[in-house]
């Protein structure tokens, strides 16, 4: 008989822990959830702020990787961020508001071209990591950025000069009562870049908490890379 979905549902994919060297020396910890069946796409996915709490097991992040894979056949590629600890394990390094994080993405890119042989790789965000996404993430091989929650921290105005000059397509989840960032501060913080796609969220907070809301960023994130998957099951 059919279950509901619930947070702690695990679906069946094939988990691989890997580890990553950056070009400034550091190990990283991280693990690829891939389907079992045929791969529609990949996601290389940048958590939130460690100083926060973030890390590559992240709510969102760790559901997506319970989900995603069986339910739409998306590969979610996780790790931790210099200094940054999980039940994976810590990497190596410190924390450095953005910016040494740059060696991180990289490698993490790198990894998910030249490793794992993705052929369609998008680059998710969440709060800190839409920051690392906006300046960090730039391979030309990646097909494009999702942010969750951009709070636009760290980011500077070059940044986001560097998307407006690039057409690559970018998609933003603007929860109705984010922390940092709402929908009418962002349609003027984003404005310079045309392409970009602004999803404002009704009663979206920044963390997404509950169900509906998780259901919601994944339905989103399925409706980019695999809208052949839709609607998203709620039962398994």
């Amino acid at each position: 008989m059919p279950e509901l979905i619930r947070p702690s549902t695990i679906l069946p994919s094939r988990r691989t822990p890997f580890t990553l060297l950056t070009q400034d020396g550091h190990r990283l910890v991280g693990e690829v959830a891939s389907p079992l069946g045929g791969r529609t796409g990949s996601i290389l996915a940048l958590h939130p702020n460690p100083t926060g709490g973030g890390m590559m097991d992240s709510h969102i992040y760790k559901k997506a990787a319970n989900r995603l894979p069986e339910m739409a056949g998306i590969e979610i590629i996780r790790f931790n961020t210099r200094g940054t600890e999980s039940e994976a394990g810590k990497s190596e390094g410190e924390y450095d508001h953005g910016n040494s994080e740059k060696f991180d993405v990289e490698a993490a890119i790198a990894y998910s071209f030249d490793t794992l042989n993705v052929e369609n790789l998008w680059v998710m965000g969440w709060s800190f990591g839409t920051d690392l996404a906006i300046r960090h993430a730039r391979d030309p091989r990646i097909k494009g950025l999702i942010l969750l929650s951009p709070p636009l921290k760290y980011s500077k105005p070059e940044d986001l000069e560097f998307w407006r000059e690039d057409s690559r397509p970018i998609t933003a989840l603007v929860p109705e009562f984010d922390d940092y960032l709402r929908p009418a501060e962002a349609a003027v913080a984003f404005s310079s870049i045309p392409h970009i796609q602004l999803i404002n969220v009704d009663e979206g907070k920044h963390l997404w908490v509950g169900e509906p809301q998780v259901y919601r960023v994944l339905t989103e994130i399925t409706k980019i890379i695999a809208p052949e998957k839709l609607p998203l099951p709620l039962e398994y």
